[in-house]
């Protein structure tokens, strides 16, 4: 694969599914490496589309729109793992596509991810699959209140999940569920009573060679990833074991590309999976500044086959903070001026048309000596913008 990137008669174009920030940052990562970037996306003028001529803005659902797609890339990745499996399969007939259909099939349904991990042998919170109520009260007699009833498919920063606390409050959500067409599958999972929640980036590719970044600590705003602490402050023997469980992970989903894999630690030191993200993942969003080679083009290199860069980070410490909404309307921020005063910090804005409260705007990455160091850098300048 690498000669026909860099020895043929035109240049190479990657395709990505998705036209969000990944995607963005993942094309950034592209054109420094020489390529082409085409994206296709269900609307217009995406962050990811707006950076490119070969913008593909009726989606993947258009047939004549994705066989356009299809011919203009020379290889397909993606940007979430939310599209339909078959999709996949189609461009598979004409084009490479990594992470495949086959790893999409066994992450995109979080019900067959937990069962591929445990046939694994990895540890994951006690799970059961929910086919009728009773069902609920079968698990709950066995692992106790509260529990999680989780939406198999379509789940993302906290939709799709519930936090019951007794069988009321199970009624309801089931009821809630039944409702959405989406994410009416459900099935329960055990709640973990954890102290931290971590995060491993690997990078795998056709060759089966992989690539770990570090374990680092993720702290939650409403469901929704706030920070990322790198790396994780817990001893080195568990981000050793961290990164362990990840990469089984991948390998357990036979996974080429970047992959987050999220995990918790729990009060009495265990490790357990809670799930992996087939793409450029928030939690590696630091990675940008703060490491040898960033997520995003050690994704490009797995997938086109070029060796993989180093995952060390070239600063003792790194903290990112993502800029969330505010508020529902226009995407562009009042102003950054008092951020960019901020000398020592790396803003990201994704150029998101709209906002809406919650919605992931971009983000802050600071650099340090010492986690506290880089985490109040990091803070004063993301209280510092105006939207």
């Amino acid at each position: 694969m690498l000669k026909s990137i860099y020895h043929k008669d035109k240049t190479f174009t990657l395709g990505i599914l998705g036209g969000g920030q990944l995607a963005k940052m993942l094309a950034l990562a592209g054109y420094r490496l020489g390529l082409n970037i085409a994206i296709i996306e269900k609307e217009e003028q995406s962050p990811a589309g707006d950076m490119t001529k070969l913008d593909f803005p009726k989606g993947w659902n258009n047939e004549e729109e994705l066989n356009n797609f299809i011919q203009v890339s020379d290889l397909v990745t993606l940007e979430n793992e939310f599209i339909d499996p078959e999709i996949i399969e189609k461009i598979e007939e004409h084009r490479n596509v990594y992470p495949s259909s086959k790893t999409v099939r066994l992450v995109q349904d979080k019900f067959i991810q937990k069962s591929t991990f445990k046939e694994a042998g990895i540890a994951v919170p006690e799970f059961q699959l929910i086919q009728k109520f009773e069902d609920i009260i079968e698990f709950t007699s066995k692992f106790g209140f509260p529990a999680v009833i989780k939406s198999r498919k379509f789940g993302y920063d906290g939709y799709g999940n519930a936090t019951v606390f007794n069988e009321d409050e199970a009624k309801t959500a089931i009821q809630r569920f039944s409702l959405n067409e989406q994410r009416k599958d459900v099935y329960i999972e055990s709640f973990v009573d954890f102290t931290k929640e971590l995060a491993v980036m690997v990078v795998r590719n056709k060759a089966g060679e992989t690539a770990v970044y570090p374990c680092v600590e993720t702290i939650q705003y409403r469901h929704i990833c706030h920070s990322v602490i790198a790396p994780a402050e817990i001893d080195e023997k568990l981000r050793n074991q961290a990164k362990e469980i990840a990469v089984a992970c991948v390998e357990a989903i036979h996974g080429i590309g970047i992959f987050g894999i999220e995990l918790f630690l729990t009060k009495d030191k265990k490790i357990l999976v809670n799930e992996i993200a087939p793409r450029p993942h928030n939690s590696g969003h630091y990675t940008i500044e703060a490491c040898y080679t960033s997520q995003f083009e050690n994704c490009i290199r797995a997938v086109c086959d070029l060796p993989l860069g180093s995952t060390n980070m070239i600063t003792p410490a790194a903290v990112m903070i993502n800029l969330l909404g505010t508020r529902d309307g226009i995407g562009i921020p009042a102003s950054v001026i008092d951020v960019l005063r901020h000398s020592k910090v790396h803003l990201h804005l994704y150029n998101k048309k709209n906002s809406r409260i919650g919605r992931k705007m971009g983000h802050i990455t600071a650099l340090g000596s010492t986690q506290t160091e880089a985490y109040n850098r990091a803070k004063s300048a993301a209280d510092a913008i105006e939207w």
